[in-house]
């Protein structure tokens, strides 16, 4: 697969479709891949990496390449296009300006499922028939594929890509996801047992704000939290209360926009599980509002950006939190 995405964009940039593309290249490690830009076919030859460990969702970037001259090549997973849909219904991307080809996505790997082995000194990865064969500096070890599988993957809501220009290789479909099974765990929780679950996870956050970097939903160029005149501008949380309201409020800040890309979660440093707080929400619109997928269209309308006269009371709400 990575020889013909190589192929094509090196053709789309010899044709003058676009003048450059995003994609991904390889950092320190063999398994750090990291979003990049490609001007050249050279550039691309050298460094282009699609692999198991692509699991980077570039959407986010589009918001400021789209807004440069000439037109950008985008690799979109099919998680992906859920964002730049999203991205592009809130006027945050100019559509016209980037050129959409549709490739397959995961299962991606999560190296800290492997590191959590006790595999370390990892010098290189392989997947060989779905067995994981890994280089270290101790010897070679060994592991399933499917027990290094990113969180978010585990749970993929679908294999179609709902925006693109072309695709390379077929399109998949809406999959039956088991992505609420922990959001109703928590909920079946006594309120004291949930309290000590987010408590657990949010006192390891270190506010690095990767979080919010990534998010293809946080968008504003001036976030609340760098706003030194707003009070909650410090880097590192004061007391147990602000290291739960920079979460909640971001996730009240995301409802029914989040597209539940999972990428919050991946790239955590303290491995804190930030989409269940997203999920959450976004399984009590489905039951409130009607079944709601965020960046599925361009065009219709969120929940909580609409009215009508079936919108559930205030009391709904109440009666059901009492429950």
């Amino acid at each position: 697969m990575q020889k013909a995405i190589i192929e094509k964009a090196k053709q789309l940039l010899a044709d003058g479709t676009v003048n450059r593309v995003i994609g991904w290249k390889k950092g320190g490690f063999a398994y750090d891949i990291t979003p990049a830009i490609f001007e050249t076919a050279e550039e691309i030859d050298a460094e282009f990496v699609y692999d198991d460990f692509t699991a980077a969702n570039v959407s986010k970037y589009l918001i400021k390449e789209s807004r440069k001259d000439g037109k950008i090549l985008a690799f979109l997973k099919p998680c992906d296009t859920y964002s730049l849909n999203q991205l592009t219904k809130e006027h945050r991307v100019n559509r016209d300006n980037i050129y959409v080809v549709g490739i397959p996505g995961g299962p991606k790997l999560d190296v800290e499922k492997i590191k959590a082995k006790g595999i370390t000194g990892i010098l290189s990865i392989k997947n060989e028939n779905y067995t994981l064969k890994i280089e270290t500096l101790y010897g070679e070890e060994t592991m399933p594929f499917y027990e290094a599988i990113c969180s978010k993957c585990e749970s993929c809501k679908s294999k179609k890509h709902v925006t693109y220009d072309e695709l390379i290789g077929e399109d998949g479909d809406i999959l039956e996801s088991n992505r609420f099974d922990m959001v109703e765990q928590l909920e079946n929780m006594t309120a004291q047992e949930r309290y000590d679950f987010w408590r657990a996870q949010l006192s390891k956050c270190i506010r690095c704000n990767a979080c919010r970097n990534v998010c293809p939903a946080c968008t504003c160029e001036k976030c609340v939290f760098d706003n030194d005149n707003s009070g909650i501008a410090n880097k590192a949380a004061a007391d147990s209360f602000e290291e739960n309201m920079f979460h909640i409020i971001r996730a009240f800040h995301v409802a029914g926009r989040c597209t539940d890309c999972g990428e919050c979660s991946r790239v955590c440093p303290q491995n804190i599980p930030l989409h269940l707080l997203n999920r959450k929400f976004i399984k009590d619109i489905n039951s409130l509002y009607g079944e709601y997928q965020a960046g599925e269209d361009t065009t219709s309308k969120a929940p909580l950006n609409d009215y009508n006269m079936d919108d559930c009371e205030a009391s709904i709400v109440h009666e059901r939190g009492a429950e």
